[in-house]
């Protein structure tokens, strides 16, 4: 059975080029458009995998959406799928010059498993995803 992956960005033709590329791996891909969208997926869908952008409806939605998704509040409704791991697309390293790292002391990426900076590379992308899966 293919492992499924739920793809959260508000850029269509990234969207189109990362599922068509997810997909001639074997890989069955749910599309989100938007943060609010994500969620609701999320919930519908239950990945093995999330794929989320960071600006989307503000410049730290998917920021917003990791942090709902890893509370760790009993009552949370994302309590079931809060341990689905998370990739993280940016493009704010262009826009403020930010480095970025999953280690804590540098610009640190809360609640991720890795992240990728934009332009995505398909090769880097499927390399993490397999990682990660």
């Amino acid at each position: 059975m293919a492992k499924k992956i739920l793809l959260v960005d508000d850029d269509s033709d990234l969207v189109a080029s990362l599922s068509q590329a997810l997909m001639m791996n074997g890989y069955d891909v749910s599309i989100a458009n938007s943060g609010a969208e994500g969620l609701v997926k999320l919930l519908e869908v239950r990945p093995d995998l999330m794929i989320l952008d960071v600006m989307m409806e503000t410049d730290t939605a998917g920021f917003e959406i990791t942090y709902q998704i890893r509370s760790q509040r009993p009552t949370s409704r994302y309590k079931d799928v809060r341990e689905t791991p998370i990739v993280m697309l940016t493009a704010i390293n262009q826009v403020t010059n930010s480095r970025f790292s999953l280690s804590e002391g540098q610009s640190f990426l809360p609640g991720v498993n890795d992240f990728l900076t934009k332009p995505v590379k398909i090769d880097e992308l499927l390399g993490k995803v397999k990682k990660l899966l």
